[in-house]
């Protein structure tokens, strides 16, 4: 099955219709630390869903600049939701890794969502046709309205292992553990997983290595560019477009406010009247703008790769690294800038740039995101030292 990709602009346009329905519905995602049934809905009838799911199955395998562009668009409606999105793209794009046999199941459902976590916190046995896996898994972004499960577990066999299996699981075989009570990105819902002796079988299963180097067991997918770019370089850049979208979002709402706002125990009548707020405004736009030119520079690069079918170097990998931790950086700088200068009024729950603020720091201090860690490793490798992390 194959069906016409819509374009850019046609999945821009499809992820700027929920904006109204993210925003009037982001109390209730905050309060209920996961986003409602008429979300997912809305997000499935949307089409976005389909944006990794491979051709023939009927999805698009939309480009990244698209995911960039789509992302930042859910993002000016609600953080939590373009973090779920991020993660049901990334890791249904993993999924393409997986033999045609558990491909074959995993998108016989039409609006799949999948997510998952690369921390190998469990164990799998192997048994005659698979393997028993148990364990437990925190921050499974998505997992409360995810059909399947993209899991790590260290296999219980010669010491010296160093390396996990990667299992796809039902999450439905899973036990979900009601934890996430956050100050920031609270409707991602990424509460805890546990297995108990879930089998899984032989087909559901692929190596570490295979995984992370990229090596696709799917006869189709295997003749793929995309499905040759290293697994954490589509993940991160997939992921720069929420941080730019949510920074777009607190630019927008703090100058819907500015009108009629006094600067309250100052002569300024007006807010925007005083030189400050000139110069925050313009300081946090420039910002914005820069991250979001970054983005899409990182989007083309890939694009470019894929269409030439270069290969990845190491310091193409750490590049890549440092790309979504700058980023992050400059969005958390932007919207700092636009909480400090919003005011007293903007503690109540009903002014978003509060939350906004909370949620990109939330994103910020994922470890793969973190603009410290990253910088860092680029810095490594600007001065001939190699990589202090596998995660490339």
């Amino acid at each position: 099955m194959t069906t016409t990709a819509p374009s850019r602009d046609d999945l821009v346009e499809a992820a700027g219709k929920l904006v109204p329905l993210l925003r009037s519905r982001a109390l209730w995602i905050d309060e209920n630390r996961r986003l409602p049934q008429d979300v997912i809905e809305a997000i499935e009838a949307s089409g976005l869903l389909r944006m990794q799911v491979p051709t023939q199955y009927g999805g698009y395998e939309s480009d990244a600049r698209a995911f960039v562009d789509v992302l930042a668009e859910v993002a000016k409606g609600n953080s939590s939701a373009a973090f779920v999105l991020s993660i049901y793209s990334s890791l249904t794009w993993m999924a393409g890794l997986w033999p045609d046999e558990a491909l074959d199941e995993v998108f016989a459902e039409p609006h799949v969502r999948v997510t998952g976590t690369t921390a190998a916190s469990g164990k799998a046995t192997r048994v005659d046709g698979g393997y028993l896996v148990n364990g437990s898994w925190g921050y499974n972004s998505g997992v409360l309205h995810a059909h399947w499960k993209i899991t790590a577990a260290m296999p219980e066999g010669p010491a010296g292992e160093t390396l996990p299996v990667f299992a796809l699981i039902p999450v439905s075989e899973l036990e979900i553990v009601d934890d996430w009570n956050t100050v920031g990105l609270a409707g991602s819902g990424s509460v805890t997983t546990v297995a108990r002796d879930v089998f899984v079988p032989d087909h559901r299963v692929i190596s570490g290595a295979d995984f992370y180097q990229n090596v696709s067991k799917s006869q189709v997918n295997a003749a793929k560019g995309a499905y040759r770019v290293p697994m954490l370089v589509s993940a991160t850049v997939m992921q720069t477009g929420q941080l730019v979208g949510a920074a777009k979002y607190a630019l927008s709402s703090f100058l819907e406010r500015l009108p009629g706002r006094p600067l309250t125990y100052t002569s300024y009548p007006s807010q925007l009247e005083a030189p400050v707020t000139h110069l925050q405004v313009g300081e946090a736009a420039l910002l914005i703008e820069d991250a979001e030119a970054r983005a899409h520079r990182f989007a083309d690069l890939l694009a470019d790769k894929i269409r030439r079918d270069e290969p990845w170097s190491q310091d193409d990998r750490v590049f890549s690294r440092v790309q979504i931790g700058w980023i992050a950086k400059q969005a958390k700088q932007a919207v700092e800038i636009l909480a400090a200068a919003s005011g007293g009024s903007s503690i109540f729950r009903d002014v978003p740039i509060t939350r906004i603020q909370r949620d990109v720091h939330a994103t910020s201090l994922h470890a793969l995101i973190t603009p410290s860690t990253n910088i860092e490793l680029y810095g490594r490798s600007l001065t001939g030292l190699e990589p202090n992390s596998l995660y490339l």
